[in-house]
């Protein structure tokens, strides 16, 4: 393709851009300097062309997702200064409210997903911008900035491996300014970016990332090819990072390091010149200068954020769901219209949410052609082809891929396979959903779910039975579910996909087969509601998952020797519904909290410290847990049943308490 001639008032547009940019950093490392901006700083002089050349010709519903050094980016994709000046300083004027700072500046609004603190982590967010586009049959292109040191990380290979096989409009940019941290770049990868653009059949250009002309030119192309559905691109810009990993850096590791470099202001001055535009360029700076003077002033007279208001933007606020009772069931042997089991109900959540929402999609490792590892979603990949999507084995591209979307405002459903691969994705869930909703203010919506599931006792070893809901519960941000009953699964799957927060769902495989009632499709549980499972006076028992219905067991044995026990069912593990809780013990007077994961620093000690807190005056015995005990989860079936809590150890514990 031939490209045209940039004309005098595209290179003095861009040239703006670009002084703006040097500026801007110029003015926020003296800010820095002085105690004006807390925090990190990461400064991009000397990049400014790659940012303004990437994002010239995107408009505001492509999206990019940038890197801790992501200013210039921003104010190149549309940010204005005083928002971004304001955000550094931690203001509430800022475009994140004070909540993101340097490294996490976003803008959903504009199409800036956001800066990650994280290298490497916006990339597979970019890619579910990218599928977003795609499901939704727009023009839209999502754009991840990268650095060079960002292409030695999973979540690179992850995400861009996933574009490459779904041929997503997607453009990796990768700003090579040779140096990763403190490292040189040669010094870093075994290959150059073009052999690496092979592997992945990308394809590949490389560009003078100094140039600005020849950057928005080049992308042009890109831009039209990537539209038009030939597949993702990887564009090498190359340019130097001019100054030192962070403000303050001694840099020692530049010594002996020489590089050729051509300031890219200096590069479109002279074009200019060339066009005989002199007079303009400095009238530009001038105002550019005007303009950064008024928004430091305006963003240093801001005022902080509230003390008062230090939780906003973590939790959106859930629709009312009113309480839904379903008839008791005693498993039977037979079959009815009115009884499933389990999986049936979580694969007729999905079914009615994905019929019903044309923003849903499902994706994961095995959920198409395999209907999933226990076959829960067989047959709906025939049914929505482009919405039931199977993934290569990428947990951290599957749940980024997630974040992304859930950004552009659709509603993924994600499988993990197993709930111990949490682990391979976790910076994806921890650090991406469930703070990016925060980070910036309460702008970034976050309508995700997140399927697992778990279940000990069947030898499957260390790394397949693991219940680690107390890890994720201990991350601000994350809805963590854990049904019981087959009509539970359903109505709060359905409440977690329709739910405007990220949200895990964790089902146990050995409640698959469970019998229970079939209940209305328009069923519903809400979030964040326990149910009492049993009413009893003498104790009070708190479980979830497959240790509730345990604890349903135990308290009917127990009922013939004259104990009444009261059985809580969580269901929602973080947020804990505690009043039901303290309302119970209140009565009884007595506490045992039982559940399958490991004893110490679980949940149930999450539970007693909070009753402690609120209701020791009600306590007339000590609180009690039963749980796994504190080793991995051992392959061989004699130590899986000494180490997994059963019936046994429930009624042996609760009798003890009773009788205290």
């Amino acid at each position: 393709m031939g490209r045209t001639a940039i004309g005098a008032d595209d290179l003095l547009d861009m040239y703006r851009s670009m002084y703006t940019i040097r500026r801007f950093e110029e003015r926020a490392g003296r800010l820095y300097r002085d105690g004006h901006i807390p925090g990190f700083v990461h400064l991009a002089i000397g990049q400014e062309a790659a940012a303004v050349g990437a994002c010239r010709h995107l408009s505001t519903d492509d999206v990019i997702t940038s890197t801790h050094r992501g200013h210039g980016h921003a104010l190149a994709k549309g940010l204005d200064p005083r928002e971004l000046f304001a955000e550094l300083m931690g203001r509430e004027t800022g475009v994140c409210r004070g909540r993101g700072g340097s490294m996490h500046v976003a803008d959903p609004s504009r199409g800036i997903f956001g800066a990650n603190g994280i290298v490497g982590a916006g990339i597979p967010i970019a890619g579910g911008a990218a599928l977003a586009a795609r499901l939704r049959r727009t023009s839209g292109v999502a754009v991840a900035f990268l650095g060079d040191g960002a292409v030695s990380t999973g979540a690179f290979h992850e995400a861009t491996n996933l574009a490459a096989l779904w041929k997503l409009p997607f453009v990796l940019f990768c700003e090579n300014n040779q140096f990763s941290e403190f490292s040189a770049a040669a010094d870093q990868q075994p290959v150059d970016l073009q052999t690496r653009a092979r592997g992945y059949d990308l394809a590949y250009h490389r560009v003078d990332g100094n140039d600005v002309a020849a950057t928005s030119q080049l992308m042009v192309e890109v831009l039209a090819d990537v539209r038009a559905g030939r597949g993702p691109c990887l564009v090498e810009a190359v340019t130097l990072r001019v100054q030192g990993h962070y403000e303050g850096d001694p840099q020692l590791y530049r010594k002996g390091f020489s590089q050729t470099f051509a300031d890219p202001l200096d590069v479109t001055r002279g074009q200019l010149e060339v066009g005989g535009v002199r007079s303009e360029v400095e009238r530009v700076e001038r105002e550019v200068e005007e303009l950064l003077d008024r928004a430091v002033e305006e963003a240093m007279a801001a005022p902080h954020p509230k003390p008062d208001e230090l939780g906003v933007g973590m939790i959106v606020e859930r629709p009312a769901t009113p309480a839904a009772e379903v008839e008791p069931f005693t498993p039977t042997t037979g079959r009815g219209d009115g009884i499933w089991k389990t999986y049936q109900a979580v694969g007729a959540a999905l079914r009615h949410e994905i019929e019903a929402d044309e923003s849903v999609f499902i994706a994961g490792i095995d959920v198409g052609k395999g209907g999933n590892v226990f076959g829960i979603m067989r047959g709906m990949q025939e049914e929505w082809p482009e919405r039931v999507r199977d993934t290569p084995i990428s947990e951290t591209a599957i749940v980024g891929l997630g974040v992304g979307a859930a950004m552009a405002g659709l509603k993924p459903v994600l499988e993990i396979m197993y709930f111990d691969f949490i682990g391979v994705c976790l910076d994806q869930l921890m650090n991406q959903a469930a703070k990016l909703p925060y980070m910036t203010g309460g702008r970034a919506s976050m309508n995700l779910t997140i399927r697992t599931q778990f279940g000990a006792g069947r030898s499957s070893g260390a790394q397949h039975s693991q219940s680690l809901e107390a890890m994720l519960a201990h991350i601000p941000g994350l809805t963590v579910l854990m049904p019981s009953t087959p009509a539970d699964a359903y109505g709060l799957l359905r409440a977690a996909i329709q739910d405007p927060n990220p949200v895990v769902f964790v089902e146990n495989r050995l409640l698959y087969g469970q019998k229970g009632p079939r209940c209305e499709p328009d069923h519903l549980v809400p979030i964040g509601k326990a149910a009492i499972r049993r009413t009893g006076t003498d104790l009070t028992m708190v479980s979830y998952s497959r240790s509730a219905l345990a604890c349903e067991a135990v308290a009917e044995r127990l009922q013939a020797d004259g104990i009444s026990c009261e059985v809580i069912d969580l269901r929602t593990i973080a947020p804990l519904d505690v009043a039901t809780v303290l309302d119970s013990v209140r009565k009884t007077n007595r506490l045992l909290v039982v559940h399958e994961a490991h004893r110490d620093f679980g949940v149930g000690a999450e539970i007693a410290a909070r009753i402690a807190e609120d209701g020791v005056w009600f306590l007339d015995a000590p609180i009690m847990r039963v749980g796994a005990r504190s080793v991995p989860a051992p392959y061989s079936p004699v130590l899986e049943k000494e180490w997994l809590p059963d019936e046994e150890r429930i009624a042996e514990a609760a009798m003890k308490l009773a009788r205290v």
